[in-house]
């Protein structure tokens, strides 16, 4: 077979992407109703506001979490396969989150037009549970379980052997790499052990207690996010009351996220061959706004403003955000336009994630150390600098 007749990793990933957007809506119908807001929202814009308009429809992200280093591993190879790579580093313990993070996406000026899905990916730190008992037997349990189809790795092996898929073996990929992520309404543990991991961190018993990393959200991408956080409260939805990442701009930078609370859903827990009901609350929608990508040097301007909750001294005009070196932005026949950020924000993201694990989501005090080495380890490979990225983008011309 030659490389030519091999599926392109683009159109690989917008099928995998349709996909999983199919399915979630199937599993959490409110999962719709976020996609109708958006729709009309941006509807309702002028298109032209918003960096990469074109990209609207069929943007969106995902986020799962995982327990082990293996699980890590073999996400990235499948990642890889998609045209995705880990960008970015995030150490969520220092928001009370025992797990650490990377974003896998397309990380070219041409990927990200073909098709922008990204995965914000998490794994389980079992080094920050301080109860030795507890962290023995998390870790048992992880051992225990193979989250992947056993279709899917054949396939990957397959695909790194010969350098990508054909047709006819992208969709059996994209099949039982969808597998991974689609919720079990049975969990794996006992419903005792379920509430042991839930006392101790509810984010543990999400991770640990099923088969697999079932998909906790899908975002769309909205040119308003403040019209947006409205429209949910009007449909009925239970919104957070405070909209994530930076305030309400004229030239809007990074990202600002949005969310309706989890959901409490049925569970049923196996104890001695009997069948028990109980409920787990993981699964959530949000919405977000991206803005602008900033330079080390904008970011260390808004990482001030953020400590000193005043961001009077952040510009708020394109020309001298261009001028002082603050944002990044691509030259076309037209101007400059900045760069649409591609990545997250790690306050905003343990802000989400705790507001959907309950009001003990936060309640244990994580010794939190960054450990990007152990993470990389586990990865594989090391993660993609950012705004090395940016600056590449930035010297492709859009002529």
């Amino acid at each position: 077979m030659t490389k030519t007749s091999f599926i392109a990793p683009s159109s690989l990933r917008q099928t995998f992407s349709d996909a999983l957007s199919t399915m979630y809506r199937k599993e959490v119908p409110a999962y719709g109703t976020l996609l109708d807001i958006v729709a009309d929202v941006n509807a309702g814009i002028n298109p032209e506001l918003a960096v990469d308009a074109s990209r609207l429809g069929q943007e969106r992200h995902g986020a799962i979490r995982v327990g082990t280093p293996h699980d890590l591993n073999t996400l990235s190879r499948a990642f890889a396969i998609l045209g995705m790579e880990p960008v970015g580093y995030y150490d969520l313990s220092v928001a009370g989150l025992p797990i650490h993070s990377t974003a896998f996406r397309p990380v070219t000026t041409q990927a990200l037009t073909a098709n922008p899905f990204r995965m914000f990916t998490s794994l389980l730190r079992p080094e920050l549970i301080d109860d030795k008992t507890l962290r023995s037997e998390v870790e048992k349990i992880l051992s225990q379980r193979d989250i992947f189809s056993p279709n899917l790795i054949p396939l990957l092996d397959k695909a790194e052997a010969q350098g990508g898929l054909s047709n006819e073996e992208g969709e059996a990929f994209i099949s039982a790499f969808l597998e991974t992520f689609k919720w079990h309404d049975k969990a794996e543990v006992s419903l005792r052990t379920y509430e042991k991991l839930k006392a101790y961190h509810p984010l543990i018993a999400d991770i640990v207690g099923f088969k697999g990393p079932h998909i906790n959200h899908l975002t769309p991408r909205t040119l308003d996010i403040d019209k947006a956080q409205i429209a949910m409260k009007q449909q009925g939805l239970e919104a957070k009351s405070v909209i994530e990442g930076p305030p309400k701009r004229k030239c809007p930078i990074l990202l600002r996220q949005t969310a309706f609370k989890a959901l409490n859903e049925d569970i049923l827990f196996e104890n001695d061959g009997v069948w028990q009901s109980g409920h787990h609350t993981a699964r959530f929608g949000e919405i977000e706004q991206r803005g602008a990508a900033l330079t080390q040097k904008g970011r260390a301007l808004y990482d001030q403003c953020l400590a000193n909750k005043d961001f009077s001294e952040f510009p708020d005009d394109w020309t001298v955000l261009r001028e002082q070196g603050l944002a990044f932005f691509q030259k076309t026949t037209s101007g400059y336009v900045p760069l649409t950020y591609e990545d997250f924000l790690p306050v905003s993201a343990a802000g989400i994630f705790r507001s959907n694990l309950g009001e003990d989501g936060d309640a244990i005090g994580l010794k939190a150390k960054s450990n990007q080495s152990a993470f990389e380890q586990a990865l594989g490979r090391s993660v993609l600098d950012m705004f090395a990225l940016y600056q590449a983008q930035t010297e492709v011309n859009l002529f």
